[in-house]
């Protein structure tokens, strides 16, 4: 597969935060994309001026040497897990240590409805996310729970940009961005998919917290529902000391920590593992 020939001006699509899109003109995977894995990465800049790399953030300030291959490996390894667990994905092949092949795939979203309105805007895609305890935005909402409880796999949806703000099912429904069967797929989908992501790093004694992913419909066929983007570390909330008890965690209060500060609160995980140690626990698999 000549690279440098599909990945030429003439065939380039769009740019996201991490990712660059390509139409593949011809050949065994004519019509497809390739999927270009950068090393680019998000954060902000300190007071000095200074990047700093928080992938909460939503601004390219740098490069990270080699983040983009370690995250397509990672991406395929879970991608080609899920598949083997009947769970559809845009994933085709990897040809590159930082180039995939997928089927094209539309975003769920929505144009914007009244574009002579100022302030109006389209709605780009969707996340969404599923939470199998009570941390980060949910407990923020919903302070009222014990922090770190035990959920019952809780998925939202999240509209995508500068600020991400949750969106009720019954919204989608009623904006006309999915019908009311396509959003109860969604949410089964969504907790398929965190089922096979759970149990993989179960098997390694740890608990992921919570993660998000992204949905499309394809563009081919009959426009089904699949999982779309990438699985990253990034993405993924997983702790290394979770002992389970009847209220959630019996480590909680040796490992949670929350503040307020006027409206504001927050609440952090000791045990909880950063992408860097994801991408080490899984190294060796995603090298093969």
């Amino acid at each position: 597969m000549e690279l440098d020939k599909i990945l030429s001006k003439e065939n380039f699509l769009f740019s996201g935060k991490s990712k660059d899109i390509y139409l593949i003109p011809k050949g065994r995977y004519k019509g497809k994309y390739a999927l270009v894995f950068t090393d680019r990465a998000t954060g902000y800049l300190d007071k000095d001026g200074k990047a700093v790399f928080d992938p909460g953030y939503d601004d390219v300030v740098g490069e990270i040497p080699g983040k983009g291959a370690i995250a397509c490996k990672f991406a395929a390894y879970f991608f080609k897990l899920l598949a083997g667990q009947g769970v559809p994905t845009h994933f085709i092949d990897t040809v590159a240590e930082d180039v995939m092949v997928v089927e094209p795939a539309v975003p769920i979203g929505m144009p914007e409805q009244g574009p002579e309105f100022p302030g109006s805007a389209p709605l780009l895609n969707l996340e969404w996310t599923w939470r199998h305890s009570a941390m980060g935005s949910f407990w923020r909402r919903y302070p009222f729970v014990r922090p770190c409880a035990d959920l019952p796999v809780v998925v939202e949806a999240w509209t995508k940009g500068k600020v991400d703000r949750l969106i009720t099912f019954e919204s989608l429904v009623g904006a006309g961005v999915m019908t009311a069967e396509e959003v109860a797929f969604a949410e089964g989908f969504v907790k398929d998919i965190a089922r096979v992501i759970y149990d993989e790093f179960a098997a390694r004694g740890l608990h992921v917290l919570d993660g998000k992913v992204e949905l499309g419909r394809l563009k081919e066929g009959d426009g089904r529902i699949v999982l779309i983007d990438e699985i990253s570390p990034d993405v993924l909330r997983v702790c290394n000391g979770y002992l389970e008890g009847k209220r959630g965690c019996l480590r909680a209060n040796e490992c949670i920590t929350t503040s307020l500060s006027g409206e504001e609160r927050r609440i952090s995980a000791g045990y909880q593992l950063v992408a860097s140690e994801l991408k080490k626990i899984f190294l060796k698999e995603v090298r093969k």
